[in-house]
């Protein structure tokens, strides 16, 4: 490897690993956006994942990707209970209700012994980094770009559209929202298991209101019309304290302007090419 690639590297590491697991954290929130659902539990998900990960690692000592596996089938699991009662709702309510599941789970964090407390767990082995994380990134971004040119992706589509022309049209509503929550989930909960073993440290303060607010923003600025949308917003809000250094006071004010301006002056987002359309005009023109 290059000597400057090193220096870079040496650096900004932690910059690099936050990028890449913001990305899948803002592909987790594109999924339930997608189909014109406001789910704000990725960051329970994500603390789901993480404190799954940690706890295989330092407790059984698990083999790492057997950690990830498990890091992803917990938070699916833990979608397919809350997701029957919750998806009968939509808009700010359900909103509402996954804010409100991932602070009962916080508040488990905080008190239970098992999961280090308040001060949540420490010494986790540092494994992964940017190999895994970009690796599944890449994978997450692939797979969802063949799904946004298929059925699925154009039922997605017509489901955010208009759910009632949806369902009329034959279109599985409940197994839809059920799908795209499980999927959600599993990518939180991965990203959450890749930060936990690149920073070493876990609390439960991380995966709060604050967090969840954050995912839903990468989406925002960058888009919902592809799965690049959502990526690019989160390396952009990722960075963006790292380039605005100097206005070390004014970080969030910076950071909220963008948004604020982005949702009102570009409300598809930075990126607003929508992969649906592709994908129906080559259905239309075989």
């Amino acid at each position: 490897m290059p000597a400057f690639l090193d220096d870079f590297l040496f650096t900004y590491e932690t910059l690099v690993h936050s990028l890449g697991v913001n990305g899948l954290l803002a592909l987790s929130m594109y999924v339930v956006l997608a189909m014109g659902q406001l789910s704000l539990g990725q960051a329970a998900f994500m603390g789901i994942g993480a404190y799954t990960s940690a706890l295989l690692t330092l407790k059984l000592g698990v083999p790492f990707p057997l950690v990830l596996l498990a890091a992803m089938i917990a938070p699916a699991f833990a979608a397919l209970i809350i997701g029957a009662p919750t998806l009968k709702l939509s808009g700010v309510y359900l909103a509402l209700a996954t804010i409100g599941v991932g602070e009962m789970l916080r508040l488990f964090y905080v008190n239970s012994d098992f999961t280090g407390g308040a001060l949540g767990v420490s010494g986790i082995p540092r494994v992964g980094g940017i190999v895994w994380i970009y690796s599944c990134l890449v994978i997450a971004i692939v797979i969802f770009v063949f799904v946004a040119r298929s059925r699925i992706g154009r039922a997605m589509d017509a489901t955010r559209e208009d759910e009632l022309a949806a369902g009329a049209l034959g279109i599985d509503l409940p197994a839809y929202k059920l799908g795209g929550l499980v999927v959600s989930a599993m990518l939180a909960g991965l990203a959450g298991a890749l930060n936990a073993h690149v920073s070493s440290f876990i609390s439960p303060g991380e995966y709060g209101f604050d967090a969840a607010v954050t995912i839903l923003s990468f989406a925002l600025l960058g888009g919902i019309g592809s799965p690049f949308g959502p990526v690019l917003g989160a390396f952009i809000l990722t960075a963006l304290p790292e380039v605005l250094r100097p206005l070390h006071d004014f970080r969030s004010v910076v950071n909220g302007l963008i948004i604020v301006v982005a949702v009102l002056f570009m409300p598809r987002g930075l990126l607003a090419w929508r992969m649906g359309r592709l994908a129906g005009s080559r259905g239309k023109s075989t």
